[in-house]
């Protein structure tokens, strides 16, 4: 793995690039430790998913759609005693494992996110003085011109967060009296399971449906999709560093549905200068899109059910975007791509953004 060196102190994103071999794949017993598995479980809030294939491949892709059920979520105004309180915190907190992220922007409004039991507050000053937890200063210390803001964590799934425990009912003191109000939430339940009668229903939740949307037929030219042999190995450094810069760059042009990497593309070089790498050959190619609020599991088995389920020396590129982070509205994201012609090897990039 290689680490892009940061060009200037104000760059807000680092990226990391690793070229490895997924080894071999058990369906029945899937791979959790390893990359790029345990690099896709681990990322944040998803809000949108990305796979461009060859078009010869759409069948089989289809296929794997049509025996795999889009991602739901759920849409719901509660206030954040309502989710602390009764059924809903007993079934789907301290028995289950759901996921939620609050209206608001990280860095500027009081946003609240709940993730593997942990519930993570980011408050301003105001409210984190008002709310009387205990908590640390969130951001980078020493910036200048902003207002100082606070971030406070706590572990839900813990035996001492129930009712009549000091912390839990500090924690209920501050949900009633500092975040009292309805807002907007985000809710993902991974699992299948759903408590029976469901504590969800007299909130009035709006079901929603992430169903995939398939941009297909684009004539594009491509660019090498698959590094050079001297990209490999320790000396291959400069190499790989080249090839999965211009990769990328390629690959998000197609996500970004450029007419810069389309066939017969005639933009004047005063206004453009990108050339798409390579020796200039054509094809056909697909892209699927999926948006809404996921879970990094779902990901991660959708990338599972690409690797079995294309043939090994099929190219294809799977990207997932969290929600954008802080007052710049920085994303973090990781993409994958297989090779051509390269069966179980990949090259992931990890686009990681400073909060």
């Amino acid at each position: 793995m290689l680490s892009f060196p940061a060009p200037s102190v104000y760059q807000s994103s680092k990226c990391f690039v690793t070229y490895g071999v997924m080894g071999h794949l058990d369906l029945n017993q899937p791979p959790t430790k390893s990359k790029p598995w345990s690099t896709v479980a681990a990322q944040d809030f998803i809000n949108r998913a990305e796979l461009i294939i060859p078009q010869e491949s759409l069948e089989i892709v289809q296929k794997i759609l049509n025996e795999k059920a889009a991602p739901e979520f759920k849409r719901v105004v509660m206030s954040l005693h309502d989710i602390l309180s009764g059924d809903f915190y007993a079934k789907y907190i301290k028995e289950g494992d759901v996921m939620m992220l609050s209206e608001g922007r990280k860095g500027i409004d009081n946003v609240f996110t709940l993730k593997n039991g942990i519930l993570t507050l980011f408050l301003d000053k105001e409210a984190y003085e008002r709310a009387g937890l205990v908590g640390k200063p969130d951001g980078v210390k020493g910036k200048r011109g902003l207002k100082p803001r606070w971030v406070v964590e706590i572990d839900l799934t813990s035996s001492s967060m129930i009712p009549g425990k000091k912390g839990f009912d500090r924690l209920i003191y501050a949900s009633k009296n500092a975040f009292g109000t309805p807002i907007t939430w985000l809710f993902c339940n991974p699992s299948s399971t759903v408590p029976n009668p469901d504590p969800f229903a007299p909130h009035s939740p709006t079901k929603c449906t992430a169903e995939p949307s398939i941009l297909q037929n684009i004539d594009a030219m491509l660019p090498t999709l698959k590094p050079p042999v001297d990209a490999i190995g320790p000396e291959g450094r400069d190499e790989l560093e080249y090839f999965s810069t211009e990769l990328y760059e390629w690959l998000s042009l197609v996500r970004l549905q450029s007419p810069r990497i389309q066939v017969g593309d005639q933009i004047d070089p005063y206004l453009c200068r990108y050339q798409v790498p390579g020796d200039g050959q054509q094809g056909k190619i697909c892209k699927v899109t999926w948006q809404g609020f996921f879970a990094p599991s779902w990901c991660r088995q959708m990338l599972l059910d690409l690797v079995a389920g294309l043939p090994s020396k099929t190219w294809f590129s799977f990207s997932t975007t969290t929600f954008s982070k802080g007052m710049t509205g920085d994303n973090s994201e990781v993409s994958l791509c297989r090779p051509r012609g390269a069966s179980g090897e990949y090259v992931m990039w990890e686009i990681k953004s400073h909060e």
